[in-house]
């Protein structure tokens, strides 16, 4: 099985062979989008010949909720032009705060990708192992891409509310415990405050270090402490479907097989009069 990290000294020493192929998946939190520019960022320096996995640009733009998955169709051009091929060893990155490389991670795996791993430490890791960044665009021959989607990978609005009323399987909450509690606003305008009835919180940046995930043990820790058993069924949520995955993530790390994700998350569900809300 392809290693879910790699170190930056790894990918320093690999970063020529062919089948390998570096992609920038770095993304801004919820609220940043006015003072920062992403683009300008990645321009400004990225890692040699990583084009840029914008999850923004990469969603179903049809969708009124943020970043859902896009048709398989719509990826795999998007991929090609991209220049990134299917059958490669892919390594995905972000600035290094573990937000959104997992989910870069997790689409490209549930389009068909066998080979993807995410650089431990991300763009600060490698910056502060000194090794060289590129500035500009990346400009790539096409790729060679054909996307199968795994529907079985994610679950729907009316799959979550037959869980959360019936059971079957447990819904687990990435976001911030504030935001899960109902004590603060959501980063998103028009999003009522709360959670999911019955899910369960577990705050992704508790599962994570520098730009990695935290060793096993304490991972099973912090989900034995929050009251999730991992050997039934996860349905992972979060603000909109991002964090999430780093749930996933280290659920998936401790061999955890009965994972799934709610595309919609809050963005979806705290974004409708006519649910029940638990705050």
């Amino acid at each position: 099985m392809t290693a879910m990290f790699v170190s930056a000294d790894w990918l320093n020493e690999h970063y020529t062979e062919e089948t390998l192929q570096v992609l920038d998946a770095r993304m801004l939190p919820p609220g940043q989008e006015a003072v920062r520019d992403i683009q300008a960022e990645y321009l400004a320096g990225h890692l040699p010949d990583a084009p840029f996995f914008n999850i923004e640009a990469l969603s179903d733009h049809t969708s009124p909720y943020p970043h859902m998955m896009p048709r398989a169709e719509t990826f795999a051009v998007a991929m090609r032009e991209l220049g990134i091929s299917q059958d490669k060893h892919l390594i995905v990155y972000d600035e290094g705060n573990l937000f959104s490389a997992p989910r870069a991670w997790w689409m490209l795996r549930a389009f068909g990708c066998e080979q993807v791993s995410i650089l431990a430490g991300g763009l600060q890791g490698w910056k502060a192992a000194g090794f060289p960044l590129a500035s500009g665009p990346v400009s790539l021959p096409e790729g060679e891409f054909e996307a199968h989607y795994d529907s079985s990978q994610v679950k729907r609005l009316t799959d979550v509310l037959l869980i959360s009323h019936e059971g079957g399987a447990q819904i687990v909450d990435a976001r911030a415990a504030n935001r899960f509690n109902a004590e603060v606003d959501e980063p998103r305008p028009g999003l009522l405050r709360g959670h999911i009835p019955h899910s369960l919180n577990m705050p992704w940046s508790n599962l994570v270090v520098n730009g990695e995930l935290k060793p096993a043990a304490e991972l099973r820790e912090l989900f034995e402490k929050a009251g999730i058993k991992l050997d039934q069924p996860i349905v992972a949520s979060c603000g909109s479907g991002v964090t999430a995955v780093v749930v996933i993530l280290a659920l998936t790390a401790l061999g955890v097989r009965d994972v799934t994700l709610y595309d919609g998350s809050w963005g979806e569900w705290g974004s409708r009069d006519d649910l029940p809300i638990e705050k």
